[in-house]
């Protein structure tokens, strides 16, 4: 299959609600939009979500590594084949830009798939999502009336899995934390799971687990508690709170993998498909760690749009049994207009059932963009 070109959009959506954690306070989605054009008029759809606090790129500094090479990626790329052999001809440059490669990568995946009447998961050998997947339900760092809204709210609709996003003032967290204290026992065993992420907050190792300890409650996992890449100061708060640490910003690609082999029950990785740079690095990372026997969480970045929820399906159901747990799926429950005509996102629970949230008799990711939403869309680097 030839592509005859690559077209480079923004797309900005405001949030219903604002977002808060210790890196960053959201009140919009800002992505970057790539589509990939078939020469029998198919167009593939591709969505990332750049963060200078995560992969240390920008919405238009992700557009612009698209627009620098939209030409060799339309020249070379034909099938998967050729796009795992343009992916490994550009390591560096993938890990250096990973959102903004994710995009393109998706795009592609969508349109190869469109164009050989394939599911994505056939097309990467991969089983369709079948399961159903029960998401974690996300609390970030709100003004107490909105937090203690939003934690009730969860509650009554039965969610299971918690995370919540902590701000470094242990009266603060603490309140938070016991919020989640329910009359009504929601799991087997009578107990909510909870696990923090502290989104690098703290430089010191006795800080943080003098707040950990301090909570008032366990937690079952703590996400980059540290500077990002610190491995030592990690190991010794695992050590020390009795709690598995979940890498995210310390998990970009599949190498640093190698610095926790050995140590399966200290780790998780948090497989976010647009910081990993697409689905095939995704993939990758997610076998390797289930291969060391670490924990894998498919996570998502605030704002993503019903194109990445769909991708990440993808990596979910290649992770199985060793699936720790599932972030996103937010769809309109979080922003104000999604990019295809029905939004995909969790239901009662945090359940999904992900054999009915997409067509896979329409080849690719089985999504239809709509029109009207992609009025929405700022093209970028129009050819003359």
């Amino acid at each position: 299959m030839r592509i005859e070109r690559f077209d480079v959009f923004t797309f900005s959506v405001p949030f219903k609600t604002v977002f808060r954690h210790a890196s960053a306070s959201r009140r919009r989605a800002r992505n970057l939009i790539v589509a990939a054009r078939g020469p029998d008029g198919a167009t593939g759809w591709g969505e990332s979500c750049p963060r200078p606090y995560v992969t240390a790129e920008t919405v238009d500094g992700a557009a612009a590594f698209v627009l620098e090479h939209r030409d060799a990626m339309a020249a070379e790329i034909a099938d998967v084949e050729s796009l795992r052999t343009w992916i490994a001809a550009h390591q560096d440059a993938v890990d250096r830009n990973p959102a903004a490669f994710c995009a393109a990568e998706i795009a592609v995946l969508d349109l190869l798939g469109k164009h050989e009447g394939l599911a994505i998961e056939d097309l990467l050998g991969v089983d369709r999502p079948a399961a159903e997947f029960h998401y974690s339900a996300v609390l970030g760092d709100s003004p107490w009336p909105v937090y203690r809204q939003q934690s009730r709210r969860y509650l009554a609709e039965g969610f299971r899995d918690f995370k919540v996003k902590v701000s470094g003032k242990l009266r603060r967290d603490r309140r938070r934390m016991a919020a989640l204290d329910s009359p009504q026992p929601v799991r087997s065993d009578g107990t909510l799971r909870v696990r923090i992420d502290a989104n690098n907050l703290w430089r010191s190792a006795d800080t943080c687990i003098e707040h950990v300890t301090g909570l008032g409650r366990p937690v079952f996992a703590l996400e980059e508690p540290l500077q990002a890449d610190d491995i030592d100061g990690f190991r010794e708060v695992a050590a020390e709170c009795g709690t598995r640490i979940v890498l995210d910003e310390s998990m970009l690609r599949l190498d640093q993998l190698d610095s926790v082999a050995g140590e399966p029950d200290t780790w998780i990785a948090n497989v976010r498909v647009s910081k990993m740079g697409g689905v095939i690095r995704s993939l990758d990372v997610a076998a390797r760690a289930t291969d060391l026997g670490v924990g894998v969480i498919v996570g998502c970045q605030v704002g993503e749009t019903s194109i990445l929820t769909r991708a990440a399906l993808t990596v979910m159901q290649s992770v199985g049994a060793d699936l720790v747990a599932a972030e996103g799926a937010f769809g309109t429950h979080l922003l104000r207009g999604d990019l295809t005509t029905s939004s995909i996102m969790f239901g009662r629970g945090g359940v999904l059932a992900a054999a009915e949230a997409v067509d896979a008799g329409r080849g690719g990711f089985g999504l239809t963009v709509d029109e009207q939403a992609t009025k929405g869309l700022e093209l970028r680097g129009a050819r003359p």
